[in-house]
């Protein structure tokens, strides 16, 4: 009889326990339900420069003026060079992405708080209301003090899983790549093409601390960093 109570009273301990801790998990990791959702202004498709004028200027630039900021216009128009859905009816983007598996995130990073950039739509989840620049910059071994007057960092992450599906393992590691390569440069001629100064900066070498920090899911790995901002 003893045995049975110590038994129940050690099983409502360990059921206790586990709400308490569902509860913390599900108050610390806000479902994309309860996010708030941020329309963007309509993406540009004309510009007043030629690509090969922006080809020409693109130069990685490392200081920024911390007293300037984006609108969420020239915003959008970073997330959409980037990622955008230029082919509604297919889904198909401004990056190219093999088998069209799409398996990259982008995250940005602002003084107003970080967001999530959801391609269908073309719209931001805000994550946070935080300036987490500073804190990115001090990840361990990632040594990126310019975050921290860098206007826009933007966190290009991969989730593996959407193109090993149909490539297997090893093709799909150098797919991914290649697309994150792709998106970064897109990224950074739009950049140059708004009359912003850019760098592409890396690699991460905390990807627990960074998804963390910025609310990124496990399985999805933060590969690349682009800071965005105004030359000082």
């Amino acid at each position: 009889m003893r045995t049975s109570v110590v038994v129940s009273i050690g099983a409502a301990m360990l059921l206790l326990g586990g709400l308490a801790l569902g509860q913390a998990a599900e108050s610390a990791a806000p479902t994309t339900a309860s996010r708030e959702i941020i329309e963007l202004p309509p993406p540009k498709t004309n510009g007043n420069a030629s690509l090969e004028e922006v080809l020409a200027q693109r130069r990685s630039v490392r200081t920024f003026d911390p007293q300037k900021s984006l609108s969420m216009e020239q915003l959008g128009q970073l997330m959409w060079a980037a990622q955008g859905v230029t082919e509604p009816k297919r889904g198909l983007r401004t990056a190219p992405s093999a088998g069209a598996t799409y398996p990259l995130e982008l995250y940005a990073v602002t003084p107003e708080g970080h967001y999530h950039y959801v391609p269908s739509g073309h719209r931001f989840e805000r994550l946070g209301t935080r300036d987490l620049r500073r804190a990115l910059a001090n990840v361990p071994r990632n040594n990126q003090s310019l975050f921290s007057s860098a206007t826009l960092v933007v966190v290009i992450a991969a989730d593996y899983r959407r193109s090993i599906a149909k490539f297997g393992e090893r093709a799909a590691g150098r797919y991914v790549l290649f697309e994150a390569g792709h998106v970064a440069q897109n990224l950074l001629l739009e950049a140059t093409a708004q009359g912003l100064a850019c760098v592409p900066t890396g690699p991460i070498y905390e990807d627990d601390a960074v998804n963390r920090l910025l609310s990124i899911p496990i399985e999805q790995k933060p590969l690349y960093t682009i800071a965005i901002g105004f030359s000082k």
